[in-house]
């Protein structure tokens, strides 16, 4: 008989090697490659921890076929090739290995720029392995990073394209990182730093373990193959392949452990039937994973995949204890205790979708608004342990939970593999919850960012930027245009603003589409109001049956301000309007990030939302007047100020790479990590007073208007109710200081 079939394996040099070589072409017929840069980075986990990732099948080739099936390179191989072989199932993880171990300089399918994929050391040697594998998009930072190695050292970050070089590249790099820590632990032993020290030669001997791995990795780890006969008709190879593509159903983590549930009597596809009605609002084939996912978390903080069995009753975990030894344990001893878990996790995941949902919590007026659906098992966990806080804490978990949440929608956190980063973020937030230093770095780097968003480039729902301006536009309280109410929540969608009919006729691009341009607005409204009349048009109708002051007012409801009401008003709108329109509710949006979400007013009544404000203007006021009073002078900061600040920045430091020491080194930083009862020590210092007593005219008085700010910015940040004397000698305060700012 013909040998048509031989199984064989590939090493990973070898196979990295004839990729290089371009031994492998992919049939015309076969789809694009589809994967998405964290689904390269999972692959490259599962390699390195010695998983099965599955058979290629091959098509041992020759000419005829190489042009009959009109066969092309892997992705991103460029140059000659040697074809051998015709690749009919595997495409995505040959591709996805070259990528990653090659490095060719070519941009992902659908993405602007390369991704980089590397090895945390660090992380890697301390079996971290969910946050060990990550990858960056090529910028000028990363670049650099990966043309000196000294960085590459210095953070424990291995460029898998090191494996790729080939040669003497990997044993390089390996002696370079082992030597980078050996010098390093020997300069802290000269220097007396014991504890570094004994921190750097754990780095050092983590080298030469890493490199053993690798050794180990490239050399012994295989991938097996199937290749088919040469001399097979194309017929068949068709018919084969057709086989394959139609037969393959992908068993996901939840078939997996209901046939394993099976025999202990839990039937999990009938539990989730009857749990799917409660979370019927989300439309999500992931539901059921998701319910996994949240009794994971709560159970041990990490939801992946091989986690998840950990779930089943009696089923063992390995731990390794602080000391390095490994212990066993049981997470659910019982199918009872199962089914409760099950049971607190379904619950939590409903209770979360309600809180998504309300108009003045988070404003998810339907499903397709969300901004992410794979935000719901870390943001379900959160909520559930809130409420296991004592009664006090509560009210700054859910604080912080929020603070959390925004954040993680406008740095669109949860576009890439989301297991372990809800899993990191469950347990940031949670030390966050318990201890005030332990922000995480996602808040500041929140903080940073908000300020470059590019909302114009937001045109669809969908994507977690333009979903979360939606929600935010709901949560400021946006009034129908009609009535003036704030509509139900089920009834909003989003509508133009100036008609899409006139932007496809008038514009260049999209914008018209975007999120600056839209506003959640009743069908209703829709239709009757706006329907294809320009602003200019349909304004003054709303203007001659209500007036314009409540028609621009119901207008800044929606983050429509003055300014951008009166561009819409024009005569002859052109598109030079619209583009001034679109940028002045760009400023307006990210204004309003800024202070409902930054400054955290969005749960503020609207009158003290303006008390806050003004507080606020206060403060930077008295910052200014020490700045251009005290600037010529040196240690102008009482020490007791002075060593709290240096404590905030320093923390500040730690949690933001991007922090500008340079900025915060002057007196102007320095006084932005001041609070108002620092700000008055400044002042009243014995060194200080003689430069402001001119303003201010008595100690006596600005320390008791400044005690009175403060009461009120407290009674207002901490949400403690606020008794009428102390508002009303808050607002006096105020009054004095803007009467002090208007004459100085």
């Amino acid at each position: 008989m013909r040998d048509a079939q031989k199984p064989n394996q590939f090493t990973l040099n070898n196979l990295l090697s004839r990729l290089k070589e371009g031994r492998f072409v992919v049939p015309d017929f076969q789809r694009e490659f589809e994967w998405k840069p964290w689904d390269i980075s999972d692959l490259m986990r599962s390699i390195f921890l010695d998983y099965y990732v599955g058979s290629l099948l091959l098509w041992k080739g020759k000419e005829e076929n190489f042009d009959a099936l009109a066969c092309e390179p892997i992705y991103g191989h460029t140059g000659a090739g040697s074809s051998e072989h015709i690749v009919l199932d595997g495409q995505q993880r040959l591709t996805a290995l070259y990528y990653a171990c090659v490095a060719p300089d070519v941009p992902l399918p659908d993405r602007a720029n390369r991704a980089i994929y590397f090895i945390r050391v660090d992380r890697f040697m301390r079996e971290e392995y969910d946050d060990a594998f990550s990858y960056d998009w090529k910028t000028k930072r990363l670049e650099k990073l990966t043309q000196d190695p000294s960085i590459q050292y210095e953070e424990h970050i291995f460029p898998l394209s090191v494996i790729g070089a080939g040669g003497w590249a990997m044993p390089t790099w390996v002696q370079g990182y082992m030597k980078h820590w050996q010098e390093k632990t020997a300069e802290a032993r000269e220097l007396g730093n014991d504890e570094d020290a004994e921190l750097f030669q754990v780095h050092a001997d983590n080298a030469e373990k890493f490199g053993e791995e690798l050794k180990s990795l490239t050399e012994q780890y295989q991938l097996s193959y199937i290749e088919l006969d040469k001399d097979l008709g194309l017929d068949k190879i068709c018919d084969i392949f057709t086989q394959i593509n139609s037969k393959g159903v992908r068993l996901d983590v939840f078939d997996l452990l209901n046939a394993l549930l099976k025999p202990r009597d839990l039937q999990l596809k009938f539990m989730w039937r009857k749990a799917r009605g409660r979370l019927e609002f989300v439309d999500s084939s992931k539901l059921n994973v998701y319910i996994l996912q949240v009794m994971s978390i709560l159970k041990q903080a990490y939801c992946s995949p091989k986690y998840l069995y950990y779930l089943m009753p009696g089923h063992q975990k390995t731990i390794r204890t602080p000391d390095g030894k490994t212990e066993k344990e049981v997470l659910v001893h019982t199918t009872d205790e199962f089914v409760a878990l099950w049971d607190t996790s379904v619950t939590a995941l409903e209770r979360a979708i309600k809180m998504l949902r309300h108009p003045q919590e988070f404003g998810v007026t339907s499903s397709k608004y969300l901004p992410y659906v794979s935000i719901l098992p870390a943001f379900s966990s959160l909520q559930e342990h809130v409420r296991t806080l004592p009664a006090d804490r509560r009210l700054d978990g859910q604080r912080k939970v929020r603070f959390w949440y925004w954040a993680a929608i406008f740095t669109s956190r949860y576009s890439g593999s989301v297991e372990s980063t809800a899993a990191r973020d469950f347990q940031n937030v949670k030390s966050w919850i318990d201890d005030d230093s332990k922000e995480p770095p996602l808040i500041q780097e929140f903080k940073t960012r908000f300020k470059n968003l590019e909302l114009r480039r937001e045109t669809k729902y969908g994507s977690s930027i333009y979903n979360g301006i939606f929600n935010l536009l709901v949560l400021n309280g946006a009034r129908d245009w009609i009535t003036g109410n704030i509509p139900e929540n089920e009834l909003l969608d989003d509508h133009h603003i100036v008609p899409a009919s006139w932007g496809d006729a008038n514009l260049q691009d999209r914008s018209v589409h975007s999120i600056l341009n839209r506003t959640p607005l009743l069908d209703e409204t829709n239709r009757h109001v706006i329907r294809d009349k320009l602003p200019n048009a349909y304004l003054p109708e709303l203007i001659a049956k209500n007036g314009e002051s409540r028609v621009r007012a119901i207008l800044e409801s929606h983050l429509i301000s003055p300014a951008a009401f009166d561009i819409l008003m024009r005569e002859g709108f052109s598109a030079s309007d619209f583009e001034e329109f679109i940028n002045e509710r760009q400023r307006t949006c990210v204004e309003a990030i800024e202070s409902l979400l930054i400054k955290e007013r969005l749960d503020l009544s609207p009158d003290l939302r303006d008390l806050d404000e003004r507080i606020e203007i206060a403060e930077l006021s008295l910052r200014a007047k020490i700045e251009t009073a005290l600037s010529a002078q040196e240690d102008v900061f009482p020490q007791h100020v002075m060593e709290k600040v240096r404590q905030r920045l320093n923390r500040a430091q730690r949690k933001n790479p991007a922090f500008d020491k340079d900025y915060y080194a002057t007196m102007g930083g320095m006084l932005e990590f001041c609070d108002l009862q620092e700000l008055k020590d400044i002042i009243l210092a014995k060194a200080n007073w003689q430069e402001f007593v001119g303003i201010y005219n008595s100690k006596e008085d600005l320390s008791k208007r400044v005690d009175q700010l403060a009461e009120i910015r407290n009674g207002i940040r901490h949400s403690r109710t606020i008794d009428a004397v102390s508002r009303k000698d808050g607002e006096a305060a105020l009054t004095w200081f803007e009467a002090v700012n208007k004459n100085v």
